[in-house]
């Protein structure tokens, strides 16, 4: 069983995890390049390629995969399959059908609904109470491909609006052992791929900073729906990009919210500009 896994951030992290407790672990790890990270810009490599290297496996950063030519290390090899969660880049189809078995791909909702790139945070966005995780064979198309195995989710369960963020964990917890118990039964051929139903497509918009700004008085917090639609937002974009809000020309950064019991937004924890993480009733109090 051979196989080659591309991902990139840490909720990929979490499912090669789930894998590597089940006795699966990849013989290559495929992610991006290092990257500047943080105010100073220092060079940092993603969160899979400490975990390449923290468990001793083959490892490539390839600027593009475009062109399965340029990566030797995969051409050169026969593959089972592969596995793509979170890898940021498109891989075209003449990689995808390499390996004997096709190519997977873990994608958090229950598709055709919330094809794109970010079906977690726009659940949130969008009020649903329930979504869920799909494992599908990819094909040229984005989020287009048959389904092998499909989970659902309430995500209602506990707080609501839950916090993206943790929901992003949660549901990479939930799609990696969803897919350690799918990779040795479909590669014994135990699992027919099912076609989705393109009719029933619904698709989610990248994420931009530019989405996260809150037009919101801090001294005159809104009530009632206004209230319910930030606080959706702010849980929303938990982690990144979080929302903010412009106040006497300063930046400040919403850590956590609340509705309280007449349903006025309650803001509990901020980041002004240039300053560190604080109570809301410290800097406005």
């Amino acid at each position: 069983m051979r196989i080659a896994f591309f991902g990139t951030p840490e909720i990929a992290v979490i499912v090669l995890e789930e894998l590597k407790q089940s006795g699966i672990l990849p013989d290559l790890i495929v992610t991006n390049p290092d990257a500047k990270i943080g105010r100073k810009q220092i060079l940092t490599p993603p969160p899979v390629a400490l975990f390449a290297e923290r468990e001793h496996i083959a490892l490539i950063q390839p600027e593009s995969v475009r062109d399965p030519k340029t990566l030797p290390e995969i051409v050169s090899q026969k593959w089972d399959l592969f596995v793509v969660v979170a890898y940021g880049k498109i891989i075209p189809q003449s990689l995808l059908d390499i390996p004997k078995h096709g190519t997977i791909n873990v994608h958090p909702s229950l598709l055709p609904k919330l094809r794109g790139a970010s079906p977690i945070r726009s659940a949130i966005l969008n009020d649903m109470r329930e979504t869920g995780v799909s494992i599908m064979l990819l094909d040229h198309k984005m989020d287009h491909g048959p389904i092998l195995a499909q989970a659902k989710t309430d995500i209602a369960v506990g707080q609501w609006p839950q916090d993206g963020q943790l929901l992003d964990e949660a549901m990479a917890h939930q799609g990696g052992a969803m897919l350690a118990d799918l990779i040795p039964r479909y590669l014994a051929g135990e699992i027919t791929p099912q076609a989705q139903n393109h009719d029933e497509a619904t698709f989610c918009t990248k994420i931009s900073k530019d989405m996260s700004a809150l037009h919101i008085d801090p001294l005159n917090l809104p009530v009632g729906d206004e209230a319910y639609q930030n606080l959706l937002k702010i849980r929303a974009f938990s982690g990144w990009p979080e929302t903010f809000f412009i106040h006497e020309g300063k930046r400040i950064k919403i850590k956590s919210a609340s509705l309280d019991a007449t349903g006025k937004l309650n803001i509990a924890r901020i980041v002004p500009e240039g300053k560190n993480e604080m109570d809301f009733q410290q800097y406005f109090g």
